[in-house]
């Protein structure tokens, strides 16, 4: 027997404040999403201001993290990211167009050594967007924390 484990939008929420309070920090325009495990998506903040593209690429590195089970931009980071040229998923972008992100702002959330979902940052630069999602998941792990048995 397995037991999942997923989050909810109770979860979703302080995750999305926590993110936006980054982000207004910073002074970015961004766009949040948070999907479960499946990548299906539990909650979407678009910051007032933020590009329309937002939503789909928040969408699409939200589900490729959760999917993938890793940070987005671990697919590019030179020399052994799986999508770089000449390495074994090389082109992995093209298989799902429009739906899976290979560059920064991904990020998986961990539960009990199980991915139970993802967020997704986009509108900044890949340091913002990290930031965001620093944010975003330090706020997960406090959940979490506050809710261990």
């Amino acid at each position: 027997m397995h037991r999942i484990y997923r989050i909810t939008l109770d979860d979703a929420l302080p995750l999305l404040a926590a993110g936006r309070a980054k982000a207004e920090e910073i002074g970015v325009k961004q766009t949040l999403c948070v999907c479960d495990e499946s990548g299906n998506v539990i909650a979407l903040h678009r910051l007032p201001g933020a590009r329309l593209t937002g939503v789909d690429i928040s969408i699409a590195k939200a589900f490729t993290a959760a999917g993938h089970e890793r940070a987005t931009h671990l697919f590019n980071e030179p020399p052994n990211g799986p999508a770089l040229p000449g390495n074994e998923a090389f082109g992995i972008s093209h298989m799902l167009p429009g739906k899976f992100a290979i560059f920064v702002g991904g990020f998986p959330l961990v539960y009990d050594g199980q991915i139970v979902g993802a967020v997704g940052i986009s509108g900044g630069n890949g340091e913002q967007d990290k930031a965001v999602g620093a944010a975003m998941l330090a706020e997960f792990e406090a959940l979490v924390s506050a809710t261990a048995h």
